[in-house]
């Protein structure tokens, strides 16, 4: 089910998907989305990641011919979704929040019946693989309405799989799911990366975007507000923690180390130094020497990186600034 590219000889393939200048306001007067510009590259994997109402949704319906735009374009792989639009949808694969599917229908009845609908030939090779890389296989004739809601959940993303498209939308795809089906997922999408399906994920799960994105967006108030490699992000906003293991607990941090800004753990046995990895001096030198000097001995440390997380929030609640 590899995707196939035509590109003319010497020139560069467009991206995946690219926006520009999108806007939507609906009739309420509400601005879902504000002149939002985004590219992203075929074949990688790219985590959108926002708080509630933050524009996730109302962009991915855009793109796939749910909700239209109010302004802007947008292209997929360099159709136009609204003058090319059969081409361009036919690209397109959406694995939606809802859990709505046709409960009367047998599973394989059902994705076979989605691949027909994009005008796509029989081909029960391909219906059986996706079937069985999402462990449906042994359920393929049965009726959803019998399946539970994790199952049901497996069932939307092998329709969203069945016309083998090249870019494929996961909004929220493992909300309510079972550890154990998040982890196929995740293995199911990097197969598809390698396949070079380009692949765009929504989530409120942060480890799904540590553990699988090659870029995250962060989108608030219908603004992108950063797009960055994600480990170039947690390098360039992230800190570090020190954490010293004490010899003897403290009750309180010494008023000679207020300036500092100590924070005590573990019933008094820790003490967390957090500190810039982009700072021209970490201040570690010298808070080993004001420690030896108050008299405080340890008997362990270790460094740990903040998360995915933890810059996420930070963004979002206006704690710091996009990198330039």
């Amino acid at each position: 089910m590899t995707p196939q590219h035509a590109s003319t000889p010497g020139e560069a393939s467009p991206p995946a998907l690219s926006l520009r200048g999108l806007t939507k306001t609906y009739d309420t007067g509400f601005q879902a989305l504000k002149s939002v510009d985004l590219d992203i590259q075929r074949g990688e994997i790219f985590a959108l990641l926002g708080p509630n109402g933050a524009g996730k949704t109302t962009l991915i319906s855009i793109v796939c011919g749910i909700v239209r735009a109010s302004g802007g374009q947008v292209e997929v792989n360099g159709h136009d979704i609204v003058r090319d639009w059969r081409r361009a949808r036919s690209l397109i694969g959406l694995v939606p929040q809802e859990l709505s599917t046709d409960s009367f229908e047998t599973v394989r009845d059902t994705v076979s019946f989605t691949r027909g609908l994009y005008g796509r030939r029989r081909n029960p090779a391909h219906i059986e693989h996706v079937l069985r890389s999402l462990s449906l296989w042994d359920k393929r004739d049965a009726r959803i309405r019998t399946l539970s809601g994790g199952m049901r959940r497996r069932v939307l993303i092998a329709k969203a799989l069945a016309h083998e498209p090249e870019l494929l939308f996961l909004d929220e795809p493992t909300a309510g799911v079972d550890v154990e089906l998040r982890r196929e997922m995740w293995a199911l999408v990097r197969e598809l990366r390698e396949q070079g399906v380009t692949v765009v994920l929504t989530t409120h799960y942060i480890e799904e975007a540590e553990e699988m994105a090659d870029r995250v967006g962060v989108i608030n108030h219908g603004e992108i507000i950063l797009v960055e490699r994600k480990d170039a992000l947690m390098h360039k906003l992230g800190r570090k923690r020190l954490t010293l293991h004490l010899q003897t607990a403290l009750a309180e941090v010494p008023a000679s180390l207020a300036h500092l800004d100590l924070e005590l753990a573990d019933d008094g046995h820790q003490l967390i130094y957090t500190f810039d990895t982009q700072a021209e001096r970490t201040g570690i030198t010298r808070l080993l020497q004001d420690l030896s000097s108050a008299g405080i001995r340890f008997s362990d440390m270790h460094t740990e990186q903040s998360t995915l997380e933890e810059i996420f929030v930070d963004l979002v609640h206006g704690g710091q600034e996009p990198p330039p």
